[in-house]
């Protein structure tokens, strides 16, 4: 290495340690044909970077068990944590490229211009969170790529890695693909370097990663977080006054069991057409969502679904994108995922509580409507339910959780600090009922004053909406 390329390397280095202490996390992509010296400029760089919080995510073609998830899921699971840094060896653009020529999906994407908005919906929001984002594309003369490939060949050490070349996709077809990306992708958005001169190209890598590094650093520093719930005064709802009629006892008990026995059918007919199901729990405190998802799994096979109980994020959570450790439990193509609060809790305890700045919780509307949409786009069935209930049967909820010992465990001191909230929480609930109710993942409001007509309801619902997906069966 030239003397000039080892102080930009040291420079490198220490801008790294910078971002680590400030939390930047860094995704630096390499695309290029094989051979191109994406590998050697990789290893430089992984030489370079400090191991205990570099990884290096080489991009293979999707297995059997990728293409059960959708498109972008191995990318979401290995998001870089706060500060750290993530080398992608080819990436999603080569996943997106493999996709669209071997026509994998195709009854789904057939065009596949779903994907790349999905990659850019990615992008934007985590950039938008913090994330830096640097995309190299490595290219090379034709002879001196055919002599890394000679030289490759004839060490068995390496030859291995030809044979793998050999069975990807076509080296003309990616170039080709590539270069439309290129073209399509804003201005100097890609870094664009020639690898027959190695030591130049080495040269390049280091001066363009300190910029970036820079210029993500005296960003992060500019940064104004204000905290702000953007609350109205005296705010009522007419959306979360809704009401169904009650249903006593008997009624119950002749409706719920073949609910419950239709919705176990439809599970068998989901996993056989491989549709994921991702039900979605969100309400008032004591609303009583715990027991409407006790009635909806009672009878279903507990090896094709799985409830998450979503509380407080851990500190590692907390080191993400907040979306990460929702993308992480997606369900399988074929499987329900039943969540009980979910990713909602940005633009609802986080807006209320503060925990999210102003900014962070405004764009979030946009940002879950993208994330709910790349799972719907794979043909997932995204139902949400909001249960609301009257504040007056709330306390009497409350009181009785405290007087019975068996329902003690139910109420906490944060359930009366949220109750003196409650107008905040109702706007909060208002504005994201709103923002977020789309087609493709719509919300039923619930009223649960009756938690028994609630659990109809739900069941009811949840069988309608499968029905219209697998069968085209609609019912008004």
């Amino acid at each position: 290495m030239t003397k000039n390329n080892e102080q930009l390397s040291l420079e490198v280095a220490a801008l790294t340690r910078e971002t680590k202490e400030l939390g930047i996390p860094i995704m630096i992509v390499f695309e290029g044909v094989p051979a191109s010296g994406k590998t050697r400029l990789s290893n430089e760089l992984l030489l370079t970077l400090d191991a205990k919080y570099t990884h290096f995510i080489p991009t293979k073609s999707p297995s059997e068990d990728d293409l059960r998830y959708q498109f972008l899921q191995k990318y979401w699971n290995s998001l870089p944590s706060k500060g750290d840094i993530n080398i992608y060896f080819r990436s999603w653009y080569a996943y997106f490229i493999e996709y669209q020529e071997n026509k994998i999906k195709h009854s789904i994407y057939n065009k596949y211009h779903d994907l790349k908005r999905q990659i850019q919906d990615f992008e934007s929001m985590i950039k938008d969170d913090g994330y830096e984002i640097i995309k190299f594309y490595i290219e090379i003369s034709d002879k001196k790529r055919r002599e890394h490939l000679r030289e490759m060949k004839d060490n068995p050490l390496t030859s291995w890695k030809v044979q793998e070349y050999e069975s990807a996709i076509q080296d003309d077809v990616y170039h080709k693909e590539m270069h439309k990306i290129l073209k399509e992708a804003p201005k100097d958005e890609w870094k664009i370097i020639d690898y027959t001169e190695k030591d130049e190209a080495i040269n390049l890598m280091y001066k363009h990663i300190r910029t970036r590094l820079k210029e993500a650093i005296k960003l992060h520093k500019k940064k104004n977080k204000v905290i702000d719930g953007a609350f109205t005064d005296h705010f009522n709802s007419e959306l979360l006054h809704q009401s169904i009629e009650n249903i006593n006892k008997k009624t119950y008990k002749s409706l719920v069991g073949d609910l419950q026995d239709r919705l176990k059918e439809l599970q068998f007919a989901l996993y056989e057409r491989k549709i994921p199901l991702i039900l979605v729990y969100e309400g008032m405190d004591a609303a009583g969502k715990g027991g409407n998802i006790k009635r909806v799994r009672e009878k279903l096979d507990p090896t094709g679904y799985e409830v998450n109980a979503i509380s407080a994020p851990t500190d590692v959570e907390l080191n993400h994108h907040y979306l990460w450790r929702f993308a992480k439990d997606m369900p399988r193509s074929g499987h329900i995922e039943i969540f009980d609060r979910s990713w909602y809790g940005r633009v609802l305890v986080e807006r209320v509580e503060g925990f999210a700045t102003k900014d962070e919780w405004q764009r979030a509307y946009q940002e879950i409507n993208q994330f709910e949409k790349m799972s719907t786009d794979e043909g997932a069935i995204i139902l949400k339910f909001f249960l609301t209930l009257d504040k007056d049967e709330q306390l009497r909820r409350f009181k009785e959780r405290e007087e019975l010992p068996e329902k003690q465990w139910k109420i906490t001191d944060e359930d009366w600090r949220n109750r003196e909230k409650w107008d905040l929480y109702i706007e909060a609930s208002h504005d994201m009922i709103e923002k977020t109710n789309t087609d493709y993942a719509p919300w039923l409001i619930v009223p649960a004053d009756n938690k028994k007509s609630a659990r109809i309801e739900v069941l009811k619902y949840i069988i309608k909406k499968c029905e219209e997906v697998l069968w085209g069966v609609k019912q008004y």
